[in-house]
Order: C-alpha cells, then structure tokens, then sequence
C-alpha cells in the first residue's frame, strides 16, 4: 500500500535549515506561493524499493522528510525553478551536498537528453545499491511526471523489468503520470549500452 509522507518516529530536536537568514526567509515564501500545491501528496513511498516519489519540499516537509528516514534527495526541477525557490540549496544544507543529485529539466513532455537525468539516476541507483539503509527522495514540482520518469529509469537499473517498474510506480504513486516519450527515452538510452547496476530478484522481473 503506498505511503504518503508524515512526521513519524523520534527526531531528536528541531530539523533548521542552514541556510542564510535572506535564503531561509526566501525559501519559506517561495515554496508558498510556488509550492506544491494540494491536488498530490508530499510524497509517496514505493513498495519496497526505498524510493520516495514527491512534489518539492517546504521547510516543515523536509523535516519530516528526514524524521521518515530519507538520506538522499534527486531534485529533478529546472534550474530556474530551484534558483527562484532555493528547494536545492536547503536540500543541500539537509542531506549534505554529497547526498543530493540534480535532474534539471522542465516538464515540456517532448524528448529528455540523458545528459539532463541519466546521470542522477545512476547515481540514485547507486545509492541504494551500496547502501541498504539508504532511503531516496526524487521529487519535481508536484511529483507527477518528471520524478516518475528519473524514478523509473532508477527501477530499469536496478534490473526491474519495463512493466514492473512501470506498475509499481503507478500502482503506488497513482496520482503520477509516466509519459511516453520520457520512457522512451530511458528504454532508448538503455539500450545504448548503459547496463543495470544489478539484475532483479526473480520475483521483480516478471
């Protein structure tokens, strides 16, 4: 069943953004009046595969983002948008800069060069491989289609078939949308050569 995010779990003390005091400020009217909206949920975790799917934080989301437990964020929005919001630089002071990879793209629906994503998702896939406490967070603006299409590529190299990563994202996520040309575009770069990091379990593949 999928899960939206909430504030569970100890945290010990209050989660403050090290940002500047001008940036926080900015970062707290920005994501207000160009935010997340309330037609998605902040966030939605994935069955099992530890990926969030979710819209762009707010200061108190990503508190509760990090009491949830995630460890590591992919902000898929364009660089306009995470310059005006300043979502990226607070996920930065969060989760460190190591633990935060960028997918820069506007949601136009036509054809993603992998040089904007591919990258990100290897790195996401990454994550989770080498660690199994990891927890990713990849999110865009309402968490609809551009965090859905780098989530997927994650799924393809982490071995899951075209159909099962398609099904459990829209399964748990249904309010997303999996465009078919952003999932063109990751089956194309797959089979230029780009490898899964590794094979599914069995049961996944099907």
């Amino acid at each position: 069943m999928a899960r939206a995010g909430h504030a569970g779990g100890h945290f010990p003390g209050r989660l403050r953004v090290a940002l500047t005091p001008i940036r926080d400020a900015w970062f707290r009217l920005a994501t207000k009046v160009y935010g997340p909206g309330t037609k998605t949920r902040p966030w939605t975790w994935i069955g099992d595969e530890r990926i969030a799917i979710g819209s762009v934080p707010t200061p108190e989301s990503l508190q509760d983002l990090a009491r949830e437990g995630v460890t590591h964020v992919v902000n898929c929005r364009a660089r306009l948008q995470t310059h005006f919001s300043q979502d990226l630089s607070a996920e930065r002071a969060v989760f460190g800069d190591r633990n935060v990879a960028v997918a820069p793209m506007w949601d136009h629906g036509r054809h993603q060069p992998p040089e904007k994503w591919a990258q990100a998702a290897e790195i996401a896939a990454g994550w989770l491989d080498d660690d199994p406490h990891a927890k990713v967070l990849i999110h865009c603006q309402r968490g609809r289609r551009r965090s859905l299409f780098v989530a997927y590529a994650v799924l393809r190299l982490r071995g899951r078939s075209p159909e099962v990563a398609a099904r459990d994202l829209l399964t748990h996520r249904h309010e997303a949308r999996l465009v078919p040309t952003y999932r063109k575009a990751v089956e194309d770069w797959l089979a230029t050569g780009a490898a899964p990091i590794h094979e599914g379990d069995p049961g996944a593949m099907r």
